[in-house]
Parts: structure tokens; C-alpha cells; sequence
């Protein structure tokens, strides 16, 4: 898999979505594939530029060159009113390039969110980013009920993708279901990503 790799892209206010994105690299390092994970900056109230163009700390900004050349894509994003945060759509409105092109066709996806409290629009919000997803002509993948973990959860975890329940433990910090559900979803798109790149 020369030059291929999983793009974990991610918006995080609070940690959460990020921890995530980590659970989900942890898995799919376990499978050897490489990864780079990446985010995007806030949008700006106003016209002019307020991020700089390389984040003070943390995952750098993704580009398009990031996508093009990814071999599968997880994206997650924390839930807002039902839907993904808008400086994530902000950057996937953006692609329409490669829809226009079908860049993405044919490459393995997952999604992945946070909400602050239990049925806060997380399922909502997985398919907007399965939704993107699709109109891409991704394949989509979830996280099924063999993660034994998804039956015993009783905070964040759904059959569409990873996910986190903040009011769980007041904390961005991963319940070990939720970790496990995520590095396992991580390991499964790692094996589809090296079955399709075989």
C-alpha cells in the first residue's frame, strides 16, 4: 500500500470526537496501516483570517491532497442540533471537486461523533457524514453488534459508528466500551482497507 494510507479527519470543540479519532487509529495501527489524522480550523464570523495556517498544537489542518490520496476515510465530528459542527462542513463543502471527479469512489468510510448528553442527535449527525459519505460513493462501513461491546454499553456506541455520551461520566474521557467499540471499528476498516488494496 505505497503512499496509502487512513485519513482519521476530525472536528473537536471539547477533546471528546477527538479521543475518538485516537481510539480509532489505535485499532487500525494494530493492523498495520499507516494513518494520519487531521482536523480542520474554526470558522470565522468574519471575512478575514483569524487560524493560523498550522494549528499552535495538535492534528494539522487537512487538505484536499489529504483525501486524494487516502485509501479509506473515518470522519467524525461532534453533534450539533442533530448535525455535524459547521466547521467540518465547512471543509466538506468544499470537495466538491473531487465529487466531480469520483476521487473518493470505491474507498472504505466510517463515522464517528460525541453529543453532550444521552440521545443528544447522534445517529442524526453519523448520517450526515454516512450521507457525505455516500453522494462520494464510498463504501460504508459500521460498527456491528460482533463488537460484543456494543450490547454492553451503556453510554456512547452505535451499530453507524463509533460515539461518545459526554454527560456519561461529565468527561471527554472514553468509557472502555466506547474506547474498545472504536479501536475495534478502527481494526475492522483497517482489514477492508487491506483486502480492497490486496
Amino acid at each position: 500500500m505505497e503512499n496509502k494510507y487512513l485519513l482519521i479527519l476530525f472536528y473537536s470543540a471539547g477533546g471528546s470526537v477527538r479521543n475518538i479519532a485516537h481510539s480509532i487509529a489505535e485499532g487500525a495501527e494494530n493492523e498495520g496501516v499507516e494513518i494520519k489524522i487531521r482536523t480542520v480550523p474554526k470558522v470565522s464570523a468574519v471575512t478575514e483570517q483569524t487560524e493560523e495556517l498550522i494549528p499552535e498544537k495538535g492534528e494539522i489542518y487537512c487538505t484536499k491532497d489529504d483525501l486524494i490520496n487516502c485509501s479509506g476515510l473515518a470522519i467524525g465530528s461532534p453533534t450539533r442540533f442533530g448535525s455535524m459542527a459547521s466547521p467540518l462542513k465547512y471543509f466538506l463543502d468544499s470537495t466538491g471537486d473531487l465529487w466531480a471527479s469520483n476521487t473518493l469512489e470505491g474507498k472504505p468510510g466510517i463515522a464517528f461523533t460525541s453529543t453532550g448528553s444521552m440521545h443528544g442527535g447522534q445517529e442524526v449527525t453519523l448520517f450526515n457524514l454516512i450521507t457525505y459519505m455516500l453522494h462520494h460513493g464510498m463504501i460504508i462501513h459500521g460498527s456491528p453488534y460482533s463488537i460484543k461491546e456494543l450490547s454492553s454499553s451503556t453510554a456512547g456506541g452505535t451499530p453507524y459508528g463509533p460515539s461518545h455520551v459526554e454527560s456519561f461520566n461529565d468527561s471527554n474521557k472514553l468509557t472502555p466500551d466506547e474506547h474498545t467499540i472504536a479501536m475495534e471499528t478502527g481494526i475492522r476498516l483497517a482489514k477492508l482497507i487491506k483486502k480492497l488494496n490486496a
